[in-house]
């Protein structure tokens, strides 16, 4: 059985970095909005290009136009083992569509993290946030003692300050983004499957906590559907959860 993840959290959280780890520890498919919509242009998806369109001329990707990129790529054959979603659903639009797309593949429940850090912690963490020039990876935070790096480690490139990276700006990114999530949170909160982390321990530790938490609700997602608990890997060998 799949195991389909919706990783969420304001900016600074850490969710995309966990997301990419947890994606890879269990060979599932990582999926970024921003991810899909470059690989749509390049395919030259019409979706995508009409989603490019409205980009270009500054305007906001309807709903509409993000779920049937979202869908179409959640349909194809290597996301059936499951998948790890960052920055979709944004919408409970989205979010009810999403249910949609779940219960049409059928091989799976749908687990729900909201990764959540204190204001304070996010603005400290955003405000020293060096992102790639070329290729737009996030550098990771230096631990104690450790220097700042200099150069992308995932293509060598400069590593830069976003121009809203600043403090004022990011305090206002950090408003518009509980507005925008809290109808989602509610929207999910009453699930069984929904589990909420603290992302303001560290790496390791907020790791540990995903694997425990989204193992859980997987059980307890599978067992309400009436399926095998998803399959996941340990040291090399498959087990079940």
């Amino acid at each position: 059985m799949a195991l389909n993840v919706i990783m969420m959290g304001p900016p600074g959280a850490g969710k995309g970095t966990q997301a990419g780890r947890f994606a890879r520890e269990r060979g599932l498919l990582q999926i970024s909005t921003g991810d899909i919509l470059r690989e749509g242009i390049k395919e030259k998806l019409p979706v995508a290009l009409h989603a490019k369109e409205l980009m270009d001329r500054g305007e906001l990707v309807d709903d509409e136009t993000m779920i049937a990129i979202v869908r179409d790529r959640l349909l194809r054959p290597d996301a059936q083992p499951g998948f790890v979603l960052d920055g979709f659903p944004r919408t409970v639009a989205q979010a009810e569509a999403l249910d949609r797309i779940v219960a049409e593949r059928n091989n799976g429940p749908l687990v729900i993290v909201d990764v959540r850090v204190p204001g304070r912690e996010l603005v400290r963490r955003l405000a020293g946030r060096l992102i790639c020039a070329k290729c737009g990876f996030t550098a990771g935070q230096p631990k104690a003692g450790e220097r700042a790096a200099t150069a992308c480690a995932k293509c060598g490139g400069k590593l830069v300050q976003r121009a809203d990276d600043n403090e004022q700006v990011v305090r206002e990114r950090l408003k518009v983004y509980e507005r925008a999530t809290k109808p989602l949170v509610e929207f999910y909160r009453h699930r069984p499957t929904f589990r909420i982390v603290n992302g303001a321990e560290t790496q390791e530790r907020v790791a540990h906590e995903l694997d425990t938490v989204i193992d859980d609700a997987a059980l307890v997602g599978a067992k309400e559907l009436g399926k095998p608990a998803p399959v996941k890997a340990v040291a090399g060998k498959a087990i079940q959860a």
